[in-house]
């Protein structure tokens, strides 16, 4: 019976939504990237080894964080997304918040074990990333629920934080103000471009109680506001 209660392999993997975990991972090996040119640090074998453990971190954490709405977001994916697992009754909830866990730990395993002479601050990035992941989707917080506060809570982890941990990976972040421009432009971008999965939500979010900005402004007004941070990042 217990075995007939873990969903099937495919199930789990479609938790994750692994499309989404692309984005993320391009990200930090594209900071790690920008460090190496920043730096002249030697590409050598063990530093692309580096690099890749980076990646695999940052779509664990990701992966963490899309498991993790979806447990506290089933009511609202019940009527948006109900081919989902949770909604569409193929996993249970205590499975998923298992399955977040044990990827939040992953990823803060290899943020830590990716410490190196700048010390832990790969892993201090990534813990402060991984709460704004739980900030954003978990109550009393759950700062998705309050328009611009969504966007931001998004874009701090996925835009800044990501970034300047991949930098972190191969030369300082604390000490250099270089990375945190880098990051802050892909922050730019995603204050707005996070608003772009919510016009398909508007239903869903309405009865949820989720005041998204499509619904708070229309989403006439919401793309008005919204589209200037499609160019300006790039501008910058």
């Amino acid at each position: 019976s217990m075995l007939r209660s873990v969903p099937a392999s495919t199930v789990v993997v479609e938790l994750c939504r692994p499309f989404t975990l692309l984005a993320p991972m391009v990200g930090v090996m594209a900071g790690a990237g920008a460090a190496v040119g920043a730096s002249g640090t030697v590409l050598s074998a063990p530093l692309l080894l580096r690099i890749t453990v980076g990646a695999v971190m940052a779509g664990s954490l990701n992966a963490a964080s899309n498991a993790l709405n979806q447990v506290f977001d089933i009511d609202v994916d019940s009527i948006n997304k109900p081919e989902r697992p949770l909604p569409s009754g193929r996993m249970s909830t205590a499975f998923a918040m298992g399955q977040a866990l044990f990827l939040y730990g992953i990823a803060l395993w290899l943020a830590w074990i990716l410490g190196n002479q700048n010390g832990p601050e790969c892993f201090a990035i990534v813990c402060i990333a991984a709460l704004f992941t739980v900030v954003y989707s978990v109550p009393p917080f759950r700062t998705k629920r309050f328009g611009w506060m969504a966007n931001l809570t998004i874009a701090i982890p996925r835009g800044l934080l990501l970034k300047v941990a991949g930098w972190s990976i191969v030369a300082p972040v604390f000490s250099n103000g270089e990375p945190w421009v880098l990051g802050g432009l892909f922050f730019l971008f995603l204050v707005g471009a996070s608003t772009a999965k919510d016009y398909a939500d508007i239903e869903g979010d309405q009865r949820g109680g989720i005041q998204s900005l499509p619904i708070r402004l229309g989403w006439r007004k919401a793309h008005a506001w919204t589209s200037p941070f499609y160019v300006l990042p790039w501008l910058l």
